[in-house]
């Protein structure tokens, strides 16, 4: 366990399932106060983060408890949607959740971080990088990214501001192919706990020089090369 973070107050969104599950659980171990919400029944608040009320209401529960807090983790994914089947109506939805929250989050805590506080803001590969009938889910992202850079400064001197961009992380213990772990350059696919050691490193000491930026975990997926018929790939119309 480090000491370091014992008794710090993490909120984190998204934190039933998955990388924020992982997450929490890393933060549980070195002995933290975890403060989450999801959708899915969770220990600390069941909520909607796309509707105000519900911000207000978890906000408000963490203050009335602990003042202030140290680091807050935006992990609540967005939709999985795009052009072909969101509506207007969905498409905000998507935004509410992957980037007005964040935003209202850092707004409602901003007089709230204590020392050496830290938000991180978990993006994905998919803003820069895209599959067809995605727009909702990647456009949430590429903002996420440009809210990172821009808090950074406008926090600057207070709290410490990062992105992480997950590529493929397994989060359900999949029984993948071979060719789906080989086709990375390490050789594997992620696992949430590679995500949630980089959190940990973010908010610790050791980053403390480290602030604005969009670290990608992927792997190597989006530094490779791809061609047609070379090293083993094959385009189908």
């Amino acid at each position: 366990m480090n000491d370091s973070f014992k008794n710090k107050v993490v909120v984190i969104t998204g934190s039933a399932s998955g990388i924020g599950k992982g997450i929490k659980e890393a933060f549980l171990n070195e002995g933290a106060i975890v403060c989450g919400i999801d959708l899915l029944p969770t220990e600390y608040y069941q909520g909607d983060i796309s509707k105000q009320e519900d911000l207000d209401t978890f906000v408000n529960k963490i203050l009335n408890a602990y003042e202030n807090i140290d680091y807050l983790i935006n992990n609540a994914p967005p939709l999985f949607e795009g052009i072909d089947n969101t509506s207007y109506e969905a498409f905000n939805q998507s935004l509410l959740i992957g980037l007005s929250a964040p935003y209202y989050l850092c707004k409602a805590f901003r007089e709230h971080f204590n020392k050496d506080a830290c938000i991180i803001n978990i993006s994905s590969t998919r803003s820069k990088q895209s599959m067809a009938n995605t727009e909702a889910y990647s456009a949430a992202k590429g903002g996420l990214d440009a809210l990172t850079h821009a808090l950074a400064m406008s926090l600057a001197g207070k709290v410490r501001v990062n992105a992480i961009s997950p590529g493929w992380i397994d989060t359900h213990d999949s029984n993948l192919s071979l060719l789906d772990n080989k086709q990375h350059p390490v050789k594997r696919v992620g696992k949430v706990e590679d995500i949630s050691n980089l959190v940990l490193f973010l908010c610790s000491e050791k980053a403390s020089f480290i602030t604005g930026e969009n670290i990608v975990v992927d792997g190597g997926m989006s530094k490779q090369m791809i061609y047609h018929d070379e090293h083993g790939w094959t385009y189908h119309e």
